[in-house]
């Protein structure tokens, strides 16, 4: 079934389904020749671990999918559970330029600006470019990874902000 003849009540069924997905919350960042751009995504999957890749979805309409198509890296930065207005800002809350000027960001010696304190950040390599419905599907290729600790990142779920709790096994 293609998206122009899914009726109106399954995608309203699917989004609310979609909602339910918890989903670390990310900034994808990039540039090209003249312009760099990050957004808020929660669409971030692992792909491969050989080679070591992932998926990025980013809506077509937007100017970050723009910069994707003209540049060759980019950045996923996994936010921590206390930057929330970093996730805010990225969102739109803030014009494009204005939101760098919040948390702590760098430029790699590749160009791509990243969030130094971030939870996690997955420097890529774009591999493959694929549209599809109202996205297109970004496959990166790891080319370094930043992991920081304690284990804390910020999680999206219906629409609300939360972050994880450990489970105990011991305590059945």
């Amino acid at each position: 079934m293609s998206l122009d003849s899914a009726s109106d009540e399954l995608r309203e069924t699917f989004k609310r389904a979609l909602r339910r997905f918890p989903a670390a919350v990310s900034v994808i960042t990039s540039s090209d020749q003249d312009r760099r751009h990050g957004m808020t995504a929660t669409a971030v999957t692992s792909l491969s671990l050989d080679p070591p890749s992932l998926i990025v979805c980013i809506n077509q309409a937007t100017l970050l999918h723009d910069i994707m198509l003209l540049a060759r890296r980019f950045c996923v930065n996994v936010l921590r559970r206390d930057q929330v207005p970093l996730s805010s800002a990225f969102s739109g809350a803030l014009p494009a330029e204005e939101r760098f000027g919040l948390g702590d960001w760098k430029t790699s010696a590749e160009g791509v600006t990243y969030l130094a304190d971030a939870q996690i950040n997955i420097f890529c390599k774009k591999a493959a470019a694929v549209p599809y419905g109202t996205h297109t599907i970004f496959i990166g290729e790891a080319e370094v990874v930043n992991v920081r600790d304690p284990i804390e990142p910020l999680i999206y779920q219906d629409a609300t902000y939360c972050f994880s709790v450990p489970h105990d096994s011991q305590a059945a």
